[in-house]
C-alpha cells in the first residue's frame, strides 16, 4: 500500500489527463486523422453537407466539434463547405466543446476567416445551444475517464490507484452499463459513465429537435471485456499509473453499450473507419489529388488514405458510429437501416 487513500481509477484518469491536456502539446505524443491528412477533414466537409440536407437544410444549425484538437478537422470541414457547399456553410454556426484554454487559442487560430459567425466554445456538449445540431467527435470518447470492475465469485469489485499499482476494493452501488455481460471470474469490465451519459443527452436532444451525432474512435463492437487502459508519453507507450499529467491516458471505446444508452434515437453502425471513408469517397479522392502531382507526392497522398482506411492500419480498430433524431434518412456511408439504442 502507498499510505495514501487509495483512488477511484476514473478520477485518477480525470486528474491525470487534466493536468497533461493543460501543461503539454498532446500532439507532440500521438497524430490522429486530420493531421495524417487533409482528405480525412474533406470527405466528413461532405458528409456534414449530406446530412444537412438530410435534415431539412436548416438554417441557421449548430456544427460542432468535440475535442477539436488543433481545430484541423473543423478548418478542413469549413473549406470544403465553403468551396462546395455555400449554403450550408453560411447557415453553419460552428462551435466547439474543449476545456483547454491554449487549444482554445490553437483552434481560433486554425479557424481565423473559415466560419461563416464567429466561433463559440463550451466546456461540455451539454452546454450547446438548442437547435438543430450536427455533431463530430474523432478520438474524443477514448479520453474519457473509464471505471474498471473485476469480476468476483461474489459478484463485483472495482479497481482503485495505489500508488503506481492498482488495489481491488468492494464495488458499492454499480454505474449504468454492461453488467449483464457473462464475464468470467478474474476478469474486467470497463465502463465510461461519462460517455454513457452524452449518449443518452443527445437522445434526449434529438427527441427534442433535430440532430445528427458522429463518433469515430478506437473501440470495440460488442460484449466484450478486458483492460484496455493505456498511455503515451512522448510518443512511446507507458505504465499508465505513473507520473499522472505527462501522459496521455485512453481507453477503448464500447460502442455497443454507447449505442444502447442512446434508447429512444436511431444508432447507425457501428462500421469501421475503413468502410466509412471508402464508402463516402476517400479513394476516389486520393486518386484526384494525385493525379499530375510528382511521383513522390501521389505516393504520399495515396499512403495517406492507406493509412487512414487499411484493414491492418487505422481502417479496421478505428470505428464509427452515428446516432441521429428518429426518422431521418441514414447518414452517408451507415447503409443499415436503424433501430433505435441497437448496434446493427
Amino acid at each position: 500500500m502507498s499510505g495514501t487513500m487509495p483512488e477511484r481509477l476514473d478520477r485518477f484518469m480525470a486528474r491525470a489527463n487534466a493536468a497533461y491536456y493543460a501543461g503539454r502539446d498532446p500532439f507532440a505524443d500521438f497524430v490522429t486523422a486530420p493531421e495524417i491528412s487533409q482528405m480525412f477533414g474533406e470527405i466528413l466537409g461532405a458528409w456534414v453537407a449530406i446530412t444537412w440536407q438530410g435534415m431539412g437544410r436548416p438554417d441557421p444549425f449548430i456544427l460542432a466539434e468535440a475535442g477539436p484538437g488543433r481545430g484541423t478537422l473543423m478548418a478542413d470541414m469549413t473549406r470544403l463547405l465553403a468551396r462546395v457547399a455555400p449554403d450550408c456553410h453560411a447557415a453553419a454556426r460552428v462551435h466547439l466543446v474543449e476545456t483547454s484554454p491554449r487549444l482554445r487559442e490553437v483552434q481560433r487560430a486554425a479557424l481565423a476567416g473559415r466560419t461563416a459567425q464567429p466561433v463559440a466554445w463550451h466546456d461540455r456538449i451539454e452546454a450547446l445551444s438548442d437547435g438543430p445540431v450536427i455533431l463530430l467527435a474523432n478520438e474524443f470518447l477514448d479520453a474519457l475517464p473509464i471505471r474498471q470492475f473485476v469480476r468476483t465469485g461474489a459478484g463485483w469489485s472495482e479497481r482503485f490507484v495505489d500508488g503506481v499499482g492498482f488495489v481491488a476494493l468492494p464495488a458499492g452501488d454499480l454505474p449504468e452499463g454492461p453488467f449483464d455481460r457473462p464475464v468470467p471470474e478474474g476478469e474486467i469490465l470497463e465502463c465510461c459513465p461519462e460517455a454513457l451519459a452524452v449518449a443518452r443527452g443527445l437522445a434526449a436532444r434529438f427527441a427534442r429537435s433535430p440532430g445528427t451525432a458522429l463518433f469515430i474512435d478506437y473501440g470495440y463492437d460488442g460484449a466484450l471485456w478486458g483492460d484496455t487502459l493505456q498511455a503515451l508519453r512522448d510518443g512511446q507507450p507507458a505504465w499508465p499509473l505513473a507520473d499522472p499529467g505527462l501522459a496521455d491516458l485512453t481507453a477503448h471505446v464500447d460502442f455497443a453499450a454507447l449505442a444502447r444508452a442512446a434508447a429512444g434515437a436511431a444508432c447507425h453502425g457501428s462500421v469501421t473507419q475503413g468502410a466509412l471513408l471508402a464508402g463516402l469517397g476517400l479513394f476516389a479522392r486520393a486518386e484526384q489529388l494525385a493525379r499530375n502531382r510528382p511521383p513522390v507526392e501521389a505516393h504520399a497522398i495515396h499512403d495517406a488514405a492507406q493509412r487512414l482506411a487499411a484493414p491492418d492500419r487505422m481502417g479496421r480498430l478505428f470505428k464509427a458510429l452515428a446516432i441521429t433524431s428518429p426518422g431521418l434518412p441514414a447518414p452517408p456511408g451507415f447503409a443499415v437501416e436503424p433501430a433505435g439504442g441497437d448496434v446493427r
